[in-house]
């Protein structure tokens, strides 16, 4: 999922050193106990909110952050091989939501006390809090949450007769760039974001990927990828394909906003990194004011007409370890850091949407970010990517079956998927 940012610092790693020598200078007295965080990279938001709750903590705790790998699995696969070991060094996980089921079911997750599943779900997002849990419980504290809107040049799409005050469908993006003679920017790279926007279509269409997760079972998962809408995404990815430029099956979300931000593209679907990046290139004068504020928003395609769009769900939430040896300060922890005001702060400086309602009416947020409204309202409706604890298995066999989507063939290619998944599940196939 997109989380790079358009600025780059160190602030993470300079805040990890000082707070490990903090802890562990020599003969020194015992201090607090300090908690490990183990982080995504970011541009120093976690580190910063780290230090403002360790002193808020009033002497109970200190956070140290360790920064995990840039790319989501392998943070994943770093975490995942430290907790199979009953590493009681992990106190806090910053996890991708894909990867929740997996963690809960391995019971790589302590369970989060009733109170605090409480006090940090009220005003959160639904889509938030169905990727925060598993199988109905709560087993992660939402942190912040990220979805995709539809992007679009109002001069380009200016007198195309599309209303964008209003939903739209795919078919008639697609229709309207064929109009124009222009492009389309979507994530058409084989890579984790061609999964996350073909579930989006099929959600969208009111069908879903994995019908019956069977955790204790991996040859009794269920798959609706013979489904009609599932069907129909296909027929969308082929045909946003035809219209998605010369490099569309190796384009990024960096690509695509780079071809939207100079004018290639009139549409792309994308997360709101987009829009702190375009500003910032104002401020570096790499790009005139007017690129931004030609850029408009509204909410993701519907893949059927009047049928409410499902758009992508990503950020972060907070897990604690079940080895950990301070769970209750650990969860203490978690509500700090999630608290409304550090939610807002980390929107603000890091550009990371909050999960919590009531920072996207914030007259801070909406002075810098005034699409917030609308990330919010897709937030509402946005769905978590297939829940279930194979979810590398299943995302895998997706890039591989659907990835060019120019070659897709709409009718077979998610039965195709299917069996693919089956037969990994089953260990009679590789990946």
């Amino acid at each position: 999922m997109r989380r790079t940012r358009w600025r780059r610092t160190l602030a993470a790693g300079a805040a990890t050193v000082a707070l490990a020598l903090l802890a562990g200078c020599g003969g020194a007295p015992a201090g607090p106990p300090v908690l490990n965080w183990y982080i995504n990279p970011d541009d120093g938001g976690q580190a910063e909110i780290a230090q403002r709750c360790s002193a808020a903590s009033n002497g109970q705790y200190q956070i140290a952050v360790s920064v995990l790998p840039r790319q989501s699995a392998e943070q994943r696969q770093q975490l995942i091989r430290r907790l199979a070991a009953n590493d009681s060094s992990i106190d806090i996980m910053s996890i991708d939501p894909p990867y929740i089921p997996e963690f809960a079911e391995a019971k790589f997750l302590a369970p989060v006390p009733e109170e605090v599943a409480q006090r940090t779900t009220a005003g959160i997002v639904n889509s938030a809090k169905e990727g925060a849990s598993w199988n109905g419980t709560l087993v992660t504290v939402p942190f912040w949450a990220n979805t995709q809107l539809l992007w679009y040049r109002k001069s380009q799409v200016a007198g195309t007769g599309l209303d964008l005050s209003k939903p739209v469908t795919w078919d008639q993006v697609v229709q309207t760039a064929q109009a124009k003679n222009s492009i389309i920017a979507a994530q058409g790279i084989r890579a984790e974001s061609l999964t996350v926007w073909l579930n989006a279509l099929v959600e969208g269409g009111g069908g879903q990927i994995v019908t019956n997760a069977s955790p204790q079972n991996p040859e009794g998962v269920q798959l609706g990828l013979d489904s009609p809408a599932a069907t129909k995404a296909a027929e969308i990815m082929k045909a946003v394909s035809a219209v998605g430029g010369p490099g569309f099956s190796t384009n990024s979300e960096d690509e695509n906003s780079n071809a939207f931000q100079s004018g290639d593209a009139m549409f792309q679907v994308n997360w709101p990194f987009v829009w702190g990046k375009v500003n910032s290139a104002v401020e570096e004068g790499t790009v005139p004011q007017s690129t931004p504020d030609d850029f408009g928003w509204a909410l993701y395609p519907q893949t059927e007409a009047g049928r409410p769009s499902a758009p992508p769900y990503g950020g972060i939430n907070l897990g604690v370890g079940a080895f950990s040896k301070h769970t209750d300060l650990a969860y203490q922890a978690t509500e700090c850091i999630t608290s409304t005001e550090n939610q807002k702060q980390y929107f603000l400086t890091n550009g990371n949407p909050a999960a919590r309602i009531s920072v996207f009416t914030d007259p801070d947020v909406v002075k810098k970010f005034p699409m917030a409204p609308v990330i919010a309202q897709s937030l509402q409706q946005a769905k978590p990517r297939p829940q279930t604890a194979y979810y590398s298995e299943v995302s895998e066999s997706i890039q591989r079956t659907y990835h060019p989507t120019a070659g897709i063939d709409p009718p077979t290619v998610g039965p195709a998927t299917a069996a693919l998944i089956k037969a990994v599940l089953a260990k009679e196939e590789l990946l």
